[in-house]
């Protein structure tokens, strides 16, 4: 038999709907968080976009400094290696670092300084020859000037002597002629007994003392004409040596460049005692700047030629920031602005300021720099390398070393 069963009242579409509230307000709420979500990650962008674009960052950087590549000017045997050279370790400014043998140069100095005494004593021989120069050669010619002076006089005087010699030639020639017609006339009267003996004899001895006088004044005549001629060869004399004495002025040209020849041989003895006092003092090597050595190929007994790199120094206490950043980026960059620098090595921040910007991109300081053909041209977004300079109080330690990663971060106008 069957049994009726009741259900109780039968539930309302009102009682369905309150059935289902609860879930509504889930979906409701959830669809407000979302919003809310969404709203705070849009605020969020925009406000790190408004703060981005006051910034311009790279990871393409890299601590820079200064190498010291240390070589020798000589070539030389080393003899001595500073012990604390070593690398890696630092060094201050003017430690010596090697010496090389000094022998070889010490004698070259020794000559060159030799060679400078000669030339020392030639230039003051050669001062004084100027100076005795001088002083003799116009003195010479006044001499020879009064000397020809006299030597005219000379001859003026032999000639009158001649003139007077040969007028005397002349009257004791006619006295002479005048006693040998008496001679004969006498010679006639004596044959004829019409005067004495004695009396003819008188007039011979008179004709042949004319005769001898005439003889006598014809050698003086001779002679006043031998002094004549020397007389005159006396002033041709006089004269060659007035036109030799008249080059004094050249005569002195002469000696003052042969001065200034010496002159410019002392100096040149001077230099090369320089150079050898110079290439003596290169065998000694000193570091130029305070820094870490690096690369250091150099020891005791080794055979070294100018130019050949010896050993580095780092000076770690002048770096930089060498930060390499697109073109695209430059637009508002501009020396001066605040930089913050990451460093990977200690993870923590240095403060700097953009020194200087690229004169070119990087790619046009390689070896070889690209050339874009005008058929092949393809667009290609440039780095510029820009200078960081880190500020002083940042590295006091000088812990930075070349070579680092690091980040730069550039807050732009």
């Amino acid at each position: 038999m069957a049994t009726a069963v009741s259900i109780g009242p039968a539930k309302g579409p009102e009682l369905l709907d309150e059935a289902f509230i609860p879930s509504s307000r889930f979906w409701s709420l959830k669809r407000i968080i979302l919003a809310a979500a969404l709203m705070i990650a849009v605020a969020a962008g925009l406000s790190y976009w408004l703060y981005a674009r006051h910034f311009e960052t790279t990871d393409d950087a890299q601590v820079d400094g200064h190498f010291a590549q240390l070589s020798t000017r000589v070539s030389g045997t080393v003899l001595y290696v500073n012990p604390a050279v070593e690398n890696d370790r630092y060094v201050t400014a003017g430690t010596v670092l090697l010496r090389l043998d000094p022998r070889d140069y010490q004698a070259d100095l020794d000559h060159a300084r030799a060679i400078l005494d000669t030339k020392e004593a030639e230039a003051r021989a050669a001062g004084f020859q100027v100076s005795i120069t001088q002083a003799t050669a116009f003195s010479r010619l006044h001499v020879a000037q009064a000397e020809e002076k006299a030597a005219v006089e000379t001859v003026a005087e032999a000639e009158a002597t001649l003139d007077a010699a040969h007028r005397r030639v002349q009257q004791d020639s006619a006295i002479a002629s005048h006693a040998e017609r008496d001679r004969l006339r006498y010679a006639a009267l004596v044959e004829k007994r019409e005067i004495s003996r004695s009396f003819y004899d008188a007039r011979e001895t008179d004709a042949k003392t004319a005769v001898e006088a005439v003889a006598a004044d014809q050698a003086a005549e001779v002679a006043a004409v031998r002094k004549v001629a020397e007389a005159e060869r006396t002033v041709a004399q006089r004269q060659a040596e007035i036109d030799a004495a008249q080059t004094a002025p050249q005569q002195i040209s002469d000696v003052r460049a042969q001065s200034a020849s010496a002159d410019g041989a002392l100096e040149q003895a001077r230099a090369d005692v320089r150079t050898a006092e110079l290439n003596l003092g290169y065998t000694t090597i000193y570091a130029p700047v305070s820094g870490v050595i690096g690369h250091k190929t150099v020891e005791p007994g080794n055979r070294i030629q100018p130019g050949q790199t010896l050993l580095t120094v780092v000076p770690i206490d002048d770096i930089w920031i060498t930060a390499n950043f697109k073109e695209t980026q430059l637009r508002r960059m501009h020396p001066g602005e605040a930089v913050t620098i990451h460093v990977d090595s200690f993870g923590r921040d240095y403060r700097g300021t953009v020194e200087n910007m690229a004169g070119a991109s990087g790619p046009l300081f390689s070896l070889f720099p690209p050339e874009n053909a005008s058929g092949n041209y393809v667009k290609i977004v440039q780095r510029f390398p820009i200078r960081i300079h880190i500020d002083s109080d940042q590295d006091p330690q000088h812990q930075l070393r070349p070579g680092m990663s690091v980040e730069a971060k550039v807050r732009v106008r």
